[in-house]
């Protein structure tokens, strides 16, 4: 059995194990606090990433990609994750949110001059579909598309935009009229140096601190016939199907943060003594490890288990949403108690749980909150009767 708990990694999946692992320590790890202290993007850690073909993993090698499976890059997430989990989203983001729809629903021409350069990380994407009044109800999007000659015009605000800031490319949705709802909705390819693009507003947040969370206006932004993703009308029909790939990769963020507090709570534990003796040795700590560890290895089974539904071309939505939900609320547990575990000194910036709280609350929230995540659930459950 692997280190991970899972018995069937082949070995092209255990050496990207083994890869990114000795990555994160050697080199994202010893930045993590700074990046966080400073909100510093990190270039020269993302450059490291790109050289080893994790910003588009799963995309095919004609068109730039690793060409790996899911399995792999949940894999890679984790081990990202536990040690930075501002650059995990970074990568998550351009994999999941960006790569992916462009890989499934692009045109060769788009692949080759967007996809590629991508996959490469030369290039940075976004995912822009969230709005100021519409975040769980993407079908009512007010960002509008105008068809125009030769191509369309874009006006309106997105918000909470993971990447937005340092992005190159945004996959946009907009409405061509929004009392049709979803069946008007076109997804975009827009180049952010495009006319009219502009960000206008950067979150101050409690985590993730050092990955761009921004509010971009579009004011009459021109994006020609060819940037259009897909036929018009299948915009949410891509934004749903790309979301339950990206929820793939946000579970695995979790399970990176919650293993971080984890591995970190076992060693304070054994170390840190009280009454004459390690606080390993009571109960209650004793108690606090046993549901930290039930609830992390549960939450990477059902991870592995969506992903390995999407590598065999089965529908996994459900299975994604499990994953997402149980892997989020599952860190947001296991960093809560790994503060407790740790005393006051847990609620210090010295120790690392404190970052892997702040971390983990975001889990729960972006890509679906888990309100979202229990609906899909019910109506994957009940369309079965």
């Amino acid at each position: 059995m692997s280190k991970t708990g899972w018995p069937n990694l082949d070995e092209s999946q255990k050496m990207i194990q083994e890869q990114v692992r000795a990555l994160a320590k050697a080199k994202i790890a010893p930045v993590a606090k700074e990046l966080d202290e400073t909100g510093r993007f990190p270039t020269e850690i993302i450059a490291e990433m790109s050289e080893m073909g994790l910003m588009g993993m799963m995309v095919e090698e004609k068109w730039g990609g690793a060409g790996m499976d899911t399995v792999s890059y949940a894999i890679a997430m984790e081990e990202v994750s536990a040690a930075c989990a501002s650059t995990g989203v970074i990568m998550s983001v351009n994999n999941s949110l960006v790569c992916a729809p462009i890989a499934k629903f692009g045109s060769d021409i788009q692949k080759e001059k967007y996809l590629k350069p991508l996959a490469q990380g030369k290039k940075l994407g976004c995912f822009a579909l969230s709005e100021p009044g519409h975040g769980s109800d993407p079908a009512g999007l007010k960002v509008k598309a105008t068809k125009t000659q030769g191509g369309y015009t874009i006006s309106g605000t997105k918000n909470w935009i993971t990447n937005g800031k340092e992005a190159d490319y945004a996959i946009v949705f907009a409405t061509t009229d929004p009392a049709l709802r979803h069946k008007s909705i076109c997804a975009f390819i827009v180049d952010t140096k495009a006319k009219g693009f502009v960000v206008s507003k950067l979150e101050d947040k409690l985590g993730i601190t050092a990955s761009s969370t921004a509010q971009l206006f579009f004011d009459d932004v021109f994006v020609s016939d060819e940037c259009l993703l897909g036929k018009e009308g299948e915009g949410f029909k891509i934004a749903m199907t790309t979301l339950d790939g990206g929820r793939i990769g946000i579970a695995s963020q979790a399970l990176g943060i919650a293993r971080c507090a984890f591995d970190a709570s076992k060693k304070f534990a054994s170390e840190r003594e009280q009454f004459g003796a390690p606080i390993a040795k009571l109960q209650a700590i004793q108690f606090f490890i046993a549901e930290m560890a039930l609830r992390l290895q549960a939450a990477r089974l059902l991870t592995w288990h969506a992903a390995v539904k999407k590598d065999a071309g089965e529908p996994f939505t459900k299975e994604a949403a499990m994953a997402k939900l149980s892997a989020s609320e599952a860190s947001n547990y296991i960093t809560d108690k790994a503060i407790q575990v740790h005393g006051g000194y847990g609620y210090t910036k010295e120790y690392v749980v404190e970052r892997n709280f702040r971390d983990a609350r975001i889990t729960e929230i972006y890509e679906g909150t888990s309100e979202i995540q229990r609906l899909v659930i019910a109506a994957q459950e009940l369309a079965k009767d």
